[in-house]
């Protein structure tokens, strides 16, 4: 779909010049088991995720507009509600061109809803926080959490995120701007929405220093930061954390402190079996590395001041 593919050229913000950053990440996307069929999910690792699952859904079973608009939401403005809405268009597109609306008919003249309802909707989940650069024992607390999580088990992924949650709840006072958005997308667009979305926030990075991804660490400790003082007032340090969630949830706009505390422990306290794919990401992370508040208005526009 063209249209789709101009527009993410023009809204998707200009990468930032100054921060190199952090990124800890992993998870698959998988459906539940089905009686035939395969190759419903690949685990994505490196610097990318798995691709190709799906193709084991029947050409007959298109999914037909009905089951499409009650069920499937989006929420959020920007990129990330763009995506999500064409995720969903894509998959309303592509059933029409399959066959129409219809699911498969059933024993005895009956209808049986299509073979891609059977898996549910995936919630799509990002929260971003702009905290005071003073935040540095944040940046040295996602660096620990990077030497030493598994990224490449469910349960090694929900520990990053319950970690990371807490040690953003645990500094409140330097909390300054946050963005909250969430949707849900059929699970057979879940895949690609969220590596685009993930894509788009890497590319605000100008290097990935300290990495954790699918259980492949990767560190440069003559990078990093030092503990050095900071700008108190006009210098930031951002997190986006970016969660793919088999359970269905929908995340309110942080406009305050307690509004951005209740999201933390709403994403904190997301379950190993239902976190299909999780992405933090920070900046900066580099020695001599700041974000100062130009260039954290132009890479994250979307951020609202708490």
């Amino acid at each position: 779909m063209p249209v789709f593919v101009v527009g993410l050229l023009l809204i998707s913000p200009q990468p930032s010049e100054a921060a190199r950053g952090g990124r800890i990440g992993g998870g698959s996307f998988r459906a539940p088991s089905m009686p035939r069929g395969g190759g419903y999910g690949r685990s994505y690792g490196g610097g990318g995720y798995g691709g190709g699952y799906g193709r084991g859904y029947g050409r007959g079973g298109g999914m037909g507009f009905p089951f499409i608009i009650p069920i499937f939401g989006f929420g959020g403005g920007g990129l990330f509600g763009f995506l999500v809405l064409a995720a969903i268009v894509g998959v309303v597109v592509n059933a029409v061109r399959n066959g129409g609306g219809g699911g498969a008919p059933a024993i005895g003249g009956g209808y049986r809803a299509p073979r891609e309802l059977s898996t549910g909707p995936v919630s799509l989940l990002q929260m971003q926080i702009g905290l005071l650069a003073s935040a540095k024992s944040l940046q040295t607390d996602l660096r620990q959490l990077a030497a030493s999580a598994d990224t490449s088990t469910s349960s090694g992924l929900q520990r990053v995120l319950q970690e990371t949650t807490l040690a953003l709840l645990r500094q409140p006072e330097l909390w300054v701007y946050a963005n909250v958005e969430s949707g849900s997308v059929p699970f057979n667009a879940s895949e690609s929405t969220f590596n685009r979305l993930s894509m788009t926030e890497r590319s605000k990075l100008r290097a990935e220093i300290t990495t954790n991804v699918g259980g492949v660490r990767n560190g440069n400790a003559a990078e990093l930061s030092s503990s050095g003082d900071a700008d108190a007032t006009n210098e930031f340090i951002v997190v986006t954390v970016l969660v793919a969630s088999r359970q269905s949830v929908k995340l309110k706009q942080a406009d305050s402190g307690e509004a951005l505390r209740e999201t933390l422990r709403i994403l904190g306290s997301t379950s190993s079996s239902d976190l299909m794919a999780l992405e933090v990401i920070w900046q900066p992370d580099g020695s001599g590395d700041v974000l100062s508040a130009d260039e954290l208005v132009m890479a994250y526009p979307n951020l609202q001041h708490l």
